[in-house]
């Protein structure tokens, strides 16, 4: 058993990783550094779910390659499957190609026709994909997967397992804004986190809309004011609905969800943009997570705690 009754040294690494920042801030008695491993761990993932790397398996699999799926993207996988089950299909990691197809994926410039989209949405269908002796079998050989929506909590708590197996008790791992954290500063004081006031434009400078304190939880923000195309003056979000093939339009800015781990927060905060904040608000009730809404009413911008 280790001992969490010292006062330990702060530990800080920080750089860019999957397209974003990542900040992993622990306490450790021996003031041990860790930047290897946890490197090791950001590249067992890109080369297993990023859709940026050409030779991960993810792509491979999207390729119709033949290729055995590891750990990592069963567990991606999983992950997803739950996060469908749960919303009756919003969540969706069969979408990737709509979200290609608009322009999210490789910024291709198509013109989104309803014949286009009709004809797509044929591919999308998470009940269509299964994992069979690790390998991935599709009802269409066309049909991709897109962990885009997991992938990033899924790394951070990754890491938060990886520290907590070296006797790290108290830390905060945040990979491009999906956030672990356990314990608290030596002081006793808990982690505190700024959840982002949403921007006008995707390159409009950050702010902070709300600051909250946060012990043993994960945390994830997901919004549709930074992430989106323009096209012909109409901004689309980068949230599709599944169902309908289009990009949801709703007064929902942004979704924070507080859970257990930062899996399922990024499951949850994906799913509250696409199904709207009455909806997401049902959905969560008696779940066991806490849920912070920023939406607009009435021209004005509101704010609201599911708790």
């Amino acid at each position: 058993m280790v001992s969490c009754a010292h006062k330990p040294q702060k530990i800080k690494y920080e750089g860019v990783v999957q397209g974003s920042y990542f900040s992993i801030i622990y306490y450790d008695e021996d003031g041990r550094a860790f930047e290897a491993e946890i490197d090791s761990i950001f590249k067992e993932v890109d080369n297993s779910v990023s859709l940026w790397n050409e030779n991960s398996i993810i792509r491979k699999v999207n390729r119709n390659e033949d290729v055995v799926v590891n750990q990592i993207f069963k567990d991606n996988f999983e992950w997803a499957r739950k996060a469908s089950e749960f919303s009756d299909g919003a969540f969706d990691a069969t979408i990737g190609p709509l979200v290609s197809a608009w322009g999210f994926h490789y910024k291709k410039e198509l013109e989104m026709t309803p014949e286009m989209v009709d004809s797509i949405r044929e591919l999308v269908g998470y009940q269509k994909i299964t994992i069979v002796d690790d390998k991935v079998v599709k009802a269409n050989p066309n049909m991709t997967l897109d962990f885009n929506a997991v992938a990033q909590g899924y790394t951070t708590d990754l890491i938060g397992n990886f520290l907590e197996t070296k006797g790290i008790c108290n830390y905060l791992v945040d990979v491009g804004g999906e956030i672990l954290a356990r314990g608290n500063k030596p002081n006793g004081d808990l982690w505190t986190i700024g959840i982002e006031k949403p921007a006008e434009n995707y390159d409009s400078e950050r702010s902070v809309q709300e600051k909250i304190t946060l012990k043993d939880k994960g945390i994830v923000t997901s919004g549709n004011y930074r992430k989106y195309i323009e096209k012909d003056g109409v901004r689309y979000s980068h949230s599709i609905d599944p169902k309908t093939g289009y990009p949801v339009e709703q007064n929902l800015l942004s979704a924070t969800v507080i859970a257990d781990n930062a899996s399922w927060a990024d499951c949850l905060a994906t799913i509250c943009m696409i199904v709207g904040k009455e909806k997401a608000s049902k959905l969560l009730e008696n779940q066991g997570v806490e849920a912070y809404f920023i939406y607009v009413e009435d021209g004005n911008i509101k704010t609201e705690w599911l708790r």
